[in-house]
């Protein structure tokens, strides 16, 4: 006997205790591509993709660029992670491995390559002297390429081992998006909201970095370089108290007479010598 329900009365059903009950049904090559497939969405996938597909730059600087040229030997396989393909150019790059310790000079070009990569891109900081400025603790070396660039990973080490970088990579894996954490569109919006507060934060010395490097554009098209003008400065300094020391010499020399000897070194003290042999 059938039972109609009333106009208007909602139908219910009872609940499923499997949710698998009706794969019976199912042709079973469907039911068994079902179970392999895994949903996702397009940020993620994109992520995970860039995690395997790093492109750093062709960018040593000192003693650590040999460590780094280390881990593409066949004993460590770089190309386990696709980081393997080290491009010459900055548009193909989109990470740039800092290896070694980076002059004042160095820093606008530096600055240019990085301004030039393609967004998404990171920056590794390797060794000692990149992160901190190492035993080059003077005037010529920048203390840490964090003050002209937005490092996302340090390696630490004097030089670092081949193996350090690798993990330094494997981290900036794990911070792109592998295992389901910070999706490319995350990472491209937060890096911008970083770069944006660091540049504000470091006004004053990018606009002295963009100086420096329009001076060496000029120099390199052939007109009168741009010098810096704490460079300028202490020229000048050095210069007029050269100035200084060459006139009080000519002053010194114009007093003396010919004939005149040299005071002893102890004549003019008391208990000189003539005291001494009375």
């Amino acid at each position: 006997m059938a039972l109609i329900p009333p106009p208007g009365a909602p139908i219910r059903r009872a609940p499923r205790t499997d949710d698998h009950i009706d794969w019976d049904l199912r042709d079973p090559l469907t039911a068994e591509v079902s179970k392999g497939l895994l949903t996702t969405t397009v940020e993620k996938a994109i992520a995970w993709t860039q995690t395997s597909a790093i492109w750093p730059a062709t960018f040593g600087l000192a003693c650590c660029s040999i460590e780094m040229m280390h881990t593409l030997s066949p004993r460590l396989d770089m190309g386990r992670f696709g980081a393997e393909y080290f491009r010459g150019t900055p548009r193909q790059s989109d990470l740039m491995i800092v290896a070694g310790r980076l002059t004042q000079k160095m820093a606008p070009v530096v600055r240019h390559i990085y301004d030039q990569m393609l967004e998404p891109k990171w920056v590794i900081s390797m060794g000692a002297c990149a992160s901190t400025g190492g035993v080059f603790n003077n005037y010529a070396v920048v203390q840490g390429v964090d003050k002209i660039l937005p490092v996302d990973v340090y390696v630490p080490g004097c030089p670092p081992r081949p193996e350090g970088l690798m993990e330094g990579i494997d981290v900036l894996r794990k911070k792109i998006g592998v295992n389901g954490q910070v999706t490319s569109t995350e990472l491209i919006a937060q890096r911008r909201a970083e770069r944006a507060e660091w540049e504000k934060e470091h006004a004053a010395e990018l606009e002295a970095l963009r100086e420096m490097s329009a001076g060496h554009d000029v120099l390199q098209a052939g007109e009168a370089p741009v010098v810096e003008p704490m460079v300028a400065a202490a020229e000048a300094e050095a210069l007029a108290r050269y100035e200084a020391e060459q006139a009080a010499d000519d002053t010194a020399t114009a007093v003396a007479q010919p004939g005149d000897k040299a005071p002893d070194a102890g004549g003019d003290r008391a208990g000189g010598d003539g005291d001494v042999r009375a």
